[in-house]
């Protein structure tokens, strides 16, 4: 007969428990491992940096730590707008007749 095998006798008041399977790693958030290259920007260099703090962060924190590191780096590219010192001269086509013009 091929019918299933009988249960292993158990010992009077014994009861069976089920063996769990362990997962292969610990749950919960794990740190993502990504490599952040240098830019150059001290500004900038400091808030990819930040960006390892959300590995040691609840998940309720990254949204704040995210917008704070944007709100840096949108202000390091504002700044790139601004320029220091006196405006640059703008563009005029050179006019025949001009009096600072050095026509020889």
């Amino acid at each position: 007969m091929n019918g299933p095998e009988p249960a292993a006798p158990q010992a009077p008041g014994a009861r069976a428990t089920a063996v769990a399977a362990e997962p292969a790693e610990p749950a919960g958030p794990r740190p993502l491992g990504v490599a952040v290259a240098p830019t150059g920007q001290p500004a900038v260099d400091a808030g990819l940096a930040r960006l390892a703090e959300a590995d040691h962060l609840p998940v309720s924190g990254h949204l704040g730590m995210y917008e704070d590191v944007h709100r840096g780096l949108r202000d390091v590219l504002a700044s790139l707008d601004q320029h220091s010192g006196p405006p640059a001269p703008s563009p005029t086509p050179d006019r025949p007749g001009r009096p600072d013009r050095h026509d020889q």
